[in-house]
């Protein structure tokens, strides 16, 4: 076998936050759907359009590279968005639901925030500065959302489900 570089680790990770980010923008219309929130639901709708443009900035990453863009299974968004649906199912209807919600977004958000984090530091280790700024847009989409999502449950979610 031959030697794996960070180039390649590079490419393997962007590829797995690829195929994440094309599973959460079809999450996402149903997260919104179950949201009886206003604000959750506009959350999660404006999450949705902000993935479209990482989507797209991942592609142009993929671009710099010489590379067609492509996903590969990542397991990892799969379970979290398995979660996800399961605390809609399973609370439906209760006051717990934002509360679940909520939790759900924010365990996609640090999932994204760990490989943006990281892709962005191997982007600037390899010397793709361009990419550095890529993703580096992103990453700071995902941080805003993440704290968006925290105000929601600090004000309102978490105390209704109490």
């Amino acid at each position: 076998m031959a030697d794996k570089t960070l180039d390649d680790l590079f490419l393997d990770t962007l590829k797995d936050i690829y195929y994440a980010e094309k599973q959460i923008l079809k999450a996402l219309p149903k997260m919104a759907g179950a949201a009886q929130s206003s604000e959750l639901k506009a959350g999660f709708e404006k999450h949705r359009d902000e993935t479209e443009g990482q989507i797209e900035r991942l592609e142009q990453v993929f671009e710099m590279l010489g590379k067609r863009p492509q996903g590969k299974t990542c397991d990892a968004i799969l379970g979290i968005l398995e979660e996800g649906k399961e605390i809609m199912e399973e609370y439906k209807g209760t006051p717990a639901l934002h509360a679940g919600l909520v939790a759900a977004g924010q365990a996609i958000e640090h999932y994204e925030m760990a490989r943006y984090g990281t892709l962005k530091t191997w982007a600037g280790q390899l010397g793709l500065s361009n990419a550095v700024t890529l993703l580096d847009a992103t990453l700071a989409e995902e941080k805003a959302t993440d704290k968006a999502l925290s105000g929601i449950a600090t004000q309102s979610a978490n105390a209704k489900a109490a």
